[in-house]
């Protein structure tokens, strides 16, 4: 049980890591920690990040109770072996610094279009203005709530979701999510605190060749491990 939660642990924080270092959601971090305050964006990113992992999680360790553990086994080596290839691919044949300017171009006209809405709000009495505002908002900071959504829905789908969903359905689940958060926290923190200086420094294809070797080794492992029962 405990070698199991800590090969569960290991592995997922080094997938994390290598997936959400120079990923989109890194980058949106470090840009929305240059326009709000930290401590908000840093909360609202790493609780979506956080929940996110948790769901996929449970997802990935229920699927062996709703399917055969042999056919979650294959899956997930096949899984596996496709990110691995799937990473390498991006690494040849992305641009550096392709995701950050796509990100901060979304961002600018998400703000642009905002901008004009709020304009007119400041016209309304405090009041009113409290009556109107959705129901969240009068309980969490919209900036953290920003930061949560838009990490959440970048999330949602993502390479490195449906990686930790397989991982759980292999590896202890426990482990997993240990893992799991500790990597999303160390690099929410890094994108927060470095901004985009430290996002302009990370080169993308190092990262993604690392990730994609990771995602290979991974799924050469898996094909080579026995299935429990």
């Amino acid at each position: 049980m405990g070698l199991s939660v800590v090969q569960g642990f290991t592995k997922s924080l080094a997938m994390t890591v290598l997936s959400e270092i120079g990923d989109k959601t890194f980058f949106a971090a470090a840009i929305l920690a240059m326009r709000y305050p930290r401590r908000l964006v840093l909360s609202g990113c790493l609780g979506a990040l956080i929940v996110m992992t948790i769901l996929s999680v449970v997802v990935g360790w229920a699927a062996p109770n709703l399917i055969p553990r042999k056919w979650t086994h294959h899956i997930t080596t096949i899984l596996f072996l496709v990110f691995g290839l799937w990473s390498l691919w991006d690494a040849f044949n992305e641009g550096e610094d392709e995701d950050l300017a796509e990100v901060e171009k979304e961002l600018n006209a998400d703000m642009k279009s905002n901008s004009g809405e709020t304009k007119d709000k400041f016209q309304d009495a405090d009041d009113l203005k409290k009556q109107s505002r959705p129901f969240l908002t009068q309980f969490f900071s919209p900036i953290l709530l920003k930061a949560f959504s838009i990490t959440f829905f970048g999330e949602w789908g993502d390479k490195s979701q449906l990686a930790t969903i397989g991982l759980a359905a292999d590896e202890n689940p426990l482990g997993v999510v240990l893992g799991g958060i500790l990597g999303q926290a160390l690099c929410t923190t890094a994108a927060v605190l470095g901004g985009k200086s430290l996002a302009k420094q990370i080169s993308e294809k190092i990262v993604a060749l690392s990730g994609g070797v990771l995602f290979i080794v991974f799924g050469i492992q898996s094909f080579l491990s026995t299935v429990e029962s």
